[in-house]
């Protein structure tokens, strides 16, 4: 592999663009003091490939072109009025301090990810009221810490229970949502979309 050519956006407001993040051999830095307005921004590079450090977005959609796994980066961004498009596998999007340096910053406010498609990802230390989640098959858990016995007292189809289920309680304090794709668990742990929306409609603190 050769080296990555660093793309840095930092100390400057950008409105009405449209940013196309999608060069392989590019790192892109999205960083301090950077406040997009109205923009859209095209990602189609893994999440290695894009650094989000203290950045401001306000009314931009994010338009995401290939899978993004496993981004906390999220974490350091104030995101406002943003909408989401696509594949988000792990990430996490809220105000979570604790998690290291500079991640303070980080903040989550009527944002819309209908038409996203989201697994295990994590809603932290926000109000999710103000935001619009993905529909079924993809569900999400309010309050999932706090309602994880309530969620464990049911039996859930297939390995469902034992692994998802059970380990709401490890999440970390700030875990105000959590939202999975049914489709996808069913997939891995033996069982249907359909048998685990049985078991969801028992609750109001789900949202599907």
């Amino acid at each position: 592999m050769g080296w990555l050519e660093n793309v840095i956006f930092k100390n400057q407001e950008i409105a009405n663009e449209r940013l196309e993040l999608t060069d392989k051999n590019s790192l892109y830095f999205l960083s301090t003091g950077l406040t997009l307005r109205n923009c859209t921004v095209v990602l189609k590079v893994p999440a290695s490939r894009l650094v989000i450090k203290q950045a401001t977005f306000i009314d931009c959609t994010f338009e995401v072109k290939q899978e993004l796994k496993n981004h906390q980066d999220w974490i350091c961004a104030a995101l406002k009025g943003c909408r989401f498009k696509g594949r988000l596998t792990g990430c996490d999007f809220g105000h979570w301090p604790e998690y290291g340096t500079g991640w303070e910053h980080g903040a989550i406010e009527d944002c819309d990810f209908t038409e996203a498609q989201m697994t295990g990802c994590r809603i932290m230390g926000s109000d999710p009221a103000t935001l619009r989640f993905p529909k079924w098959p993809c569900f999400t858990l309010l309050d999932p810490i706090g309602r994880a016995r309530e969620l464990n007292s049911v039996q859930w189809p297939g390995k469902v229970g034992p692994i998802v289920i059970e380990t709401l309680g490890k999440q970390p304090p700030g875990t105000v949502a959590l939202t999975e794709d049914a489709t996808a668990i069913a997939k891995r742990f033996g069982t249907t979309p359909e048998e685990i929306r049985a078991v969801l409609e028992r609750f109001d603190c789900i949202l599907y």
